[in-house]
């Protein structure tokens, strides 16, 4: 018990450690659906995607993946704004040209990761989001 509340303590000080952490449990959550990886943190000069999955149905799934220590400040799904779904847009498009990928149907997804005050982190999965 005592390594669960340090482990949590350093994940709440320090972000990335909590955003890495998040992607690792969202990829297994996926992956447990079904779902493929094809890769992680893609980035390019036009922005990131957290990860890019394939669905059962071979569907391109472009997953950004929101990890807070709670919702003090509103859902953690609130925080995609116009101008980030913008960026995913951008950066998804720039993947699948440079991918040489056509003709293919995509989505984009979001999976929230809640970490809760005892026990098991809250994870939702929101498919479909917006469409470009």
């Amino acid at each position: 018990m005592v390594g669960i509340v340090l482990n949590k303590r350093r994940l709440l000080a320090d972000r990335t450690l909590l955003g890495r952490w998040g992607e690792k449990r969202c990829l297994r959550f996926l992956k447990r659906k079904g779902l493929k990886k094809l890769t992680r943190n893609f980035s390019c000069k036009t922005g990131e995607i957290d990860l890019i999955m394939v669905d059962a149905d071979s569907t391109m799934v472009f997953v950004e993946v929101r990890t807070r220590a709670d919702e003090t400040f509103g859902p953690a799904e609130s925080s995609i704004t116009h101008s980030k779904k913008a960026r995913l847009l951008r950066t998804a498009q720039y993947f699948l040209a440079t991918n040489n990928i056509e003709n293919r149907p995509f989505r984009f997804d979001v999976v929230t990761i809640v970490l809760a005050p005892t026990g098991r982190p809250q994870i939702r999965h929101y498919e479909n989001v917006f469409v470009p």
